[in-house]
């Protein structure tokens, strides 16, 4: 796959591809997955060209195995992604306050995509508008977060093979602590 631009300095951790971050850890991603799939419009922060912040409204597209970011040709956003590829990207909370799902997001490079073959595939499954800059995500970091009685429970993934941690701290000021995260346990990553 040939990608172009992106010449920002390296992420603290080893980028890896969404059907990678599945493989490690298939009931965190379909979680993940789904609380993106369950609206269309998310929050994409990039780094603009002065080194601030820049927050815009995206769509997040799972295709073909991957985690894409599209943007019209000559959008800000792109502008940003082409020349530092680093994002994060926010779910959208839904409607209301509680959050259903968690508060999820990830980190990493979006790359942009010119591979006429891979853009082919890409079109022929979503059918999106054209003209279209397509970036593929490559993942540094996956968290959800969400409150379970008193405690705010954390997980995080990272690409560093430790595996998915859960964290989980009191309303107190004590420091969170760390457990061993069980797959399927009932409020488990991935779990209902």
């Amino acid at each position: 796959m040939t990608t172009t631009g992106n010449t920002a300095p390296p992420t603290s951790a080893t980028p890896t591809s969404w059907s990678a971050f599945e493989a490690a850890e298939p009931a965190f991603a379909r979680g993940l997955g789904e609380r993106f799939a369950a609206f269309r419009h998310h929050i994409l922060a990039t780094v603009r060209a002065d080194g601030s912040p820049r927050a815009s409204g995206i769509e997040a597209i799972f295709s073909l195995g991957e985690l894409w970011l599209g943007g019209m040709p000559g959008a800000r956003k792109s502008a940003d992604l082409i020349r530092d590829p680093r994002f994060a990207l926010h779910a959208n909370p839904g409607p209301g306050t509680d959050m259903h799902g968690g508060d999820a997001r990830v980190a990493g490079r979006a790359l942009l995509v010119d591979d006429p073959d891979v853009r082919r595939r890409f079109v022929e499954d979503v059918d999106p508008p054209t003209p279209f800059d397509l970036f593929r995500v490559e993942l540094t970091e996956a968290v959800r977060v969400r409150v379970e009685g008193e405690e705010m429970v954390l997980e995080l993934w990272r690409p560093d093979g430790r595996g998915l941690r859960v964290l989980r701290r009191g309303n107190d000021d004590a420091p969170a602590r760390e457990e061993p995260a069980v797959p399927g346990a009932p409020g488990a990553p991935g779990a209902p």
